[in-house]
């Protein structure tokens, strides 16, 4: 939970890979995080759940995203692209989540203004060890606008 918050905080991994959602889920579960994980498998899945379109109706705002780029339908870029020029959702905080080190995909991810990217490591005792920093930045440390939108106090 944050520490900061009443409520756990809303997460939406965009991650089609499904060792590394389960990997998520276990990290998420060793360090006890409250949060809220959901998972949508593609970016065509990704703006639906964000636009609570069909199957998503009514699904929660995310308080943050963790965004991986190489996705089914539409790839990271394309879905960082729409929810960054839509200003219902761009204030939204993204976390890039990738296999690429690319420095095309890190300035291009970047210049759509993503909030960080993350290489993800490699084995589990790496991946769980991100997630914690991730979880100990973006959950303790930084004021998310969920909590300034719904009146809390950020100190």
């Amino acid at each position: 939970m944050n520490s900061k918050s009443l409520r756990p905080v809303e997460i939406l991994l965009v991650e089609d890979n499904p060792a590394d959602v389960l990997m998520a889920r276990s990290a998420f579960e060793d360090f006890k995080i409250t949060n809220i994980l959901h998972v949508v498998e593609d970016g065509v899945q990704a703006l639906e759940y964000l636009r609570g379109e069909g199957d998503f109706a009514g699904a929660p705002r995310p308080d943050l995203i963790m965004l991986d780029l190489n996705l089914p339908r539409k790839n990271g870029h394309e879905v960082l692209a729409e929810i960054k020029s839509d200003p219902v959702l761009r204030n939204i905080p993204i976390v890039v989540l990738t296999t690429s080190k690319s420095e095309k995909d890190v300035l291009e991810a970047y210049d759509l203004h993503a909030n960080c990217y993350i290489v993800k490591p490699v084995g589990f005792v790496n991946f769980v060890e991100a997630i914690k920093s991730i979880k100990n930045y973006w959950f303790s440390l930084v004021t998310l606008p969920s909590e300034v939108e719904n009146g809390k106090n950020p100190t």
